[in-house]
């Protein structure tokens, strides 16, 4: 009997990606996975981004579908939202993905192999592996920025990650109950750092696979000062047993 293939859902939060989407969807569906699909989560993107991910759902024969949300609260209530959507659907897989196509969606085959091959929890998209790299065109300030965050991260939570900040992951569906997804409040870089932090708390593995992350083409960076302030703060309130603890 040929065993079925899992049901893999890739959750991307979009917020003004109505050039980049179209884009993704086409990368993703290129990849020719059975059991592939889209879960485009919009904050109520003012450019008409739900507007383009409601056509490419209805032309999509029930591969992509989209969760419309009335207010744009971060990243990270976004990904719960999808991420929570997804489970109840019935994803036995779950992949976070940005809508800037600075993940390489030629990787996720990859990505589940390798999640699917013994004890993985959950597999990250790693600039900071061998084979890993960021873009060319970051300047060396901001290179040198993510590589002290990742830095700062290990060292006060000792996650043993060499991407602790990656938005880039496949899950799988138990690993997302387990470290249960709906008490998680973090934003930002944070909420990855927090997703991590629990996965290590509960002794669960992570992998690392190498991508070359690139820098959008369309759009503008949603990096603010508030959101970097957060990241800054969360492993101190992880590490005192806040909002990490189960």
């Amino acid at each position: 009997m040929v065993e079925a293939s899992p049901k893999v859902v890739v959750v991307v939060p979009t917020y003004n990606e109505r050039e980049n989407l179209p884009v993704l969807a086409g990368l993703l569906s290129d990849l020719g996975l059975p059991g592939l699909h889209l879960l485009v989560v919009d904050d109520n993107s003012p450019d008409g981004t739900g507007d383009v991910a409601d056509k490419l759902a209805l032309e999509s024969d029930g591969t992509v579908s989209v969760l419309h949300r009335t207010e744009k609260d971060g990243l990270g209530r976004a990904y719960v939202a999808g991420m929570t959507r997804a489970l109840e659907e019935g994803a036995d897989v779950v992949i976070q993905m940005d809508a800037d196509l600075s993940h390489p969606a030629s990787v996720v085959p990859l990505m589940l192999e390798t999640l699917l091959a013994g004890d993985t929890a959950v597999v990250l998209g790693s600039r900071y592996v061998p084979g890993g790299s960021t873009a060319e065109e970051w300047p060396w300030h901001r290179k040198a920025l993510s590589a002290w965050a990742n830095l700062y991260v290990n060292t006060i939570l000792g996650l043993g990650v060499r991407d602790a900040t990656a938005g880039f992951k496949a899950w799988r569906a138990e690993t997302l109950r387990a470290i249960d997804l709906p008490s998680v409040h973090s934003n930002g870089y944070s909420f990855q750092v927090e997703l991590n932090h629990r996965v290590v708390q509960r002794g669960l593995t992570i992998r690392e696979v190498p991508i070359r992350f690139e820098e959008r083409v369309k759009g503008a960076s949603k990096m603010s000062l508030a959101v970097q302030v957060e990241s800054a703060l969360a492993p101190w309130k992880l590490l005192r047993g806040g909002r990490g603890r189960s």
